[in-house]
């Protein structure tokens, strides 16, 4: 399999961040490596561990509020570590080392990219989102508009975006399977299928938030000691780690500067905002302001977060120019046409082999597989609760089901999640699912993200202008993704695709929020006077925590 090949699937299957979208080509079949003990037995104690959380999680778990947001109980703190646990995929960990390994400096635009969205989150969303919301990001777009439109908007957005992301997650988890651990591709799939089924029907938010802290509490050991093991060959010294690098690097200097992945400004812009802008808009990330008992609680862990993914994302610095300082020249590691055995996405796994050996790399073998269930475990929970939460029990039922009946519909819609997951995972087997990552993406940033913050601050908003905005949106989004190059030419091979450029958010983004706005603008009807009406009354004093219906109180 070819270098660019395995990045494009792994990234494309792994990533929280879109880091594949401008690979297009689909992967050939992966070939195995011999069975490593050390990582099979670190990731069944991890599993082992899980499923004790998870049994205990299921005794505490008794209330719709216990399901889906843990009761309020999480602290600020462990809200933060559980939502980098949530964001900080294999993909962070081995795609984007991946990237830095194969394009140097362009590698970094992933994690930059990402962390940006963090202080949006901070600044715009985290506080008031809190004060609306009870448990989905829909709760506080449907606060002062009609609840049925709304509601099935943002159900379906959210959908969307985890069916396409749980897909990328399960061909991810075969693939790693399958280098590092030489079992089967469908044995892997259905294994994190029913694990993560496992941890949603049983421990909903409280198991799934505690297995979110252990994966990012083991990721980031794991991270924090490959690199202080990295910077030792190099007595501490970046400018001897750098250097190292551009000697060993096919590009030589060159592997320092920008401009390899994105050659134009409006890709450019297009791809920041889809970094920006979606990882703000990401619904299971959204869910977690809810785990919290106030605003304040859900502001610290937003800082926490952006603490921790900071800090991670500059040791994935150190490890990708590690991996070409000691990866790169070294014969056992590359295949006879020179290429990295297994692809850009196991320099991680190659580094740790070669700064301490054996053991160690089963470790970080064990924990780059364990983050995948920690990921799909959020992302279950979060298309669970807008079917049971945001359809089932303010659309379908209109508010008229009773406790037992959402918990008991989340549970059934998990296990349905789970086993589409699985079916589709095991179907898409050896296929590029870049695009399936881009239209998640791109969808978060065009839909989830500007309704959010319209719906928070803009008093003119309208129904009417927030759905038909939205539906163009995220059909724009879908356009840009299926008649682009990702899908018109790499995975149909049409000879050029209608629409030039590979990364749709920016131009979804705007197609949602100029429609929004004209729509709503050009609203007379009583409807849009009474929202009008709302927000003045009581949607100001929700939104500052001085009093909701609904809404909790600093």
């Amino acid at each position: 399999m070819s270098s660019r090949s395995s990045r494009g699937l792994a990234l494309a299957c792994l990533c929280p961040t879109p880091a594949a979208f401008a690979l297009g080509e689909a992967a050939g079949p992966v070939a195995r490596v011999p069975l490593n003990v050390p990582a099979i037995t670190m990731f069944l104690v991890f599993v082992a561990v899980t499923l004790g959380i998870t049994a205990w999680a299921a005794r505490r778990t008794r209330t719709t509020a216990d399901y889906y947001a843990a009761g309020g109980s999480i602290t600020g703190t462990q809200n933060g570590v559980a939502i980098a646990g949530d964001f900080m995929s294999a993909a962070s960990f081995l795609g984007v080392t991946g990237l830095i390994y194969s394009g140097g400096f362009d590698g970094l635009i992933w994690g930059v990219g990402g962390l940006a969205g963090w202080p949006l989150l901070l600044f715009l969303l985290s506080e008031r989102l809190r004060n609306l919301g009870r448990y989905t990001f829909a709760d506080a777009v449907g606060f002062r508009l009609a609840a049925g439109p709304m509601r099935t908007l943002a159900a379906c957005s959210t959908l969307i975006v985890i069916s396409l992301y749980l897909v990328g997650q399960m061909v991810g988890a075969g693939t790693l399977i399958q280098l590092l651990f030489g079992l089967p591709y469908w044995g892997a799939v259905v294994t994190v299928g029913g694990l993560m089924v496992l941890y949603v029907t049983f421990g909903g938010m409280i198991a799934t938030t505690w297995v979110q802290i252990t994966k990012a509490v083991l990721l980031l050991f794991g991270s924090t000691v490959l690199g202080l093991l990295v910077m030792n060959e190099f007595g501490f010294s970046f400018e001897r780690l750098f250097k190292a690098a551009v000697a060993v690097h096919p590009k030589g200097p060159a592997v320092m500067a920008p401009g390899g992945i994105v050659s134009d400004p409006l890709s450019a812009l297009s791809l920041g905002a889809a970094l920006m802008f979606g990882t703000a808009g990401l619904p299971h990330i959204l869910m977690r302001f809810f785990t919290v008992p106030d605003a304040r609680a859900a502001r610290h862990s937003v800082f926490v977060a952006t603490a921790l993914i900071g800090y991670f994302y500059l040791l994935i610095v150190v490890l990708g120019f590690g991996a070409i300082a000691l990866v790169g020249g070294r014969p056992e590691f590359l295949t006879t046409a020179g290429k990295l055995i297994g692809g850009d996405n196991m320099a991680a796994i190659h580094l740790s082999k070669v700064v301490a050996g054996d053991l160690f790399l089963g470790f970080v073998s064990a924990v780059a597989f364990a983050t995948i269930l920690a990921v799909v475990s959020g992302l279950t929970l979060s298309g669970a609760s807008a079917i049971a939460h945001d359809l089932y029990a303010n659309v379908w039922r209109r508010e008229r089901a009773t406790e037992q009946e959402v918990v008991g519909i989340s549970r059934v819609a998990a296990v349905a999640l789970g086993l589409l997951a699985v079916v589709l995972g095991i179907a898409f087997e050896g296929q590029n699912v870049a695009y399936m990552v881009l239209l998640a993406f791109a969808v978060a940033a065009a839909v989830n993200f500007p309704l959010l913050v319209l719906a928070l601050y803009w008093r003119g908003l309208t129904t009417r202008g927030a759905v038909v905005g939205g539906t163009v949106g995220l059909l724009t989004a879908i356009a840009c993704v299926v008649f682009g190059p990702t899908v018109w030419v790499d995975l149909l091979h049409h000879a050029s695709a209608p629409f030039p450029y590979r990364y749709p958010a920016l131009f979804a983004l705007v197609a949602c929020v100029t429609v929004t706005v004209l729509v709503s603008l050009t609203d007379r009807s009583e409807r849009a006077r009474r929202e009008a009406s709302a927000y003045d009354a009581q949607y100001v004093r929700a939104v500052t925590g001085l009093g909701a219906s609904g809404a909790s109180e600093h």
